[in-house]
């Protein structure tokens, strides 16, 4: 089996993260999945952004749901990463999925719905990857049980992974209980254990957020099925010599 390589919110190392540049450079490098977070804006428009204030990747000021889809476009999501990626927009899901269509890319997408429990997120998402013909390869990811819960209605057509950092010794079976059949993980959490037990279960297991090689190597070892990394070339390199 192969573990297929994740870049977290694009090749966040390299680009503005959650933007398109970031998306496209991951694709250039050949990762074999994206990894990116939606939030609702005040108009119900999915977009693409990990904090649910604006300050760190923006040059805005706020919380994302206070503002229009029309006001957010008006800000700048790229320079405060590198003066070269200046004018960078925040994307929509739909201008996301439009991309990734044409393209032999798994998509994973996080519902940051963690703090703020955005109210029909779950479906907004669903029928937006279902329109764009990509709920094969796409994985809906959160760490809100509650949303996972919600999602178990269409675990049979999309993939559904519970998110977590949190120690439990039935951690994979917890997981499916709630509905999930796919279970997302912070590194330190990784044990031969905890493998086993996704195996048991029938679920597929993925490690965030995987950078040094030394990591990459240990998931490989354990055979999970997915990685998500801020150096998607790094870990494609390790990969190849693995």
């Amino acid at each position: 089996m192969n573990t297929e390589i994740f870049a977290h919110r694009g090749a966040s190392q390299y680009a503005p993260e959650n933007t398109m540049p970031a998306f496209d450079l991951a694709w250039k490098m050949q990762a074999d999945g994206i990894e990116t977070d939606v939030q609702l804006t005040k108009d119900g428009v999915p977009v693409l952004i990990h904090d649910e204030r604006l300050e760190r990747t923006t040059d805005g000021a706020g919380y994302v749901n206070n503002f229009t889809f029309k006001e957010l476009r008006t800000l700048d999501a790229g320079t405060w990463f590198e003066e070269k990626f200046s004018g960078t927009l925040i994307p929509s899901l739909d201008e996301m999925l439009g991309w990734i269509q044409g393209k032999p890319l798994y998509l994973n997408i996080e519902l940051k719905n963690n703090k703020i429990d955005y109210e029909h997120l779950e479906a907004i998402v669903i029928e937006k990857v279902r329109h764009y013909q990509l709920l094969n390869r796409t994985i809906l990811s959160t760490f809100n049980p509650d949303s996972v819960i919600r999602l178990r209605p269409f675990n049979h057509e999309v993939e559904v992974a519970y998110l977590t950092s949190k120690r439990n010794k039935f951690l994979a079976s917890a997981a499916k209980d709630l509905g999930a059949n796919a279970l997302h993980i912070k590194y330190r959490l990784l044990t031969p254990r905890l493998r086993e037990a996704c195996q048991r279960e029938q679920m597929n297991i993925r490690v965030y957020t995987v950078n040094h090689p030394a990591h990459v190597h240990k998931c490989l070892e354990y055979k999970c099925h997915g990685i998500f990394t801020d150096v998607p070339d790094v870990a494609l390199r390790l990969r190849e010599q693995y």
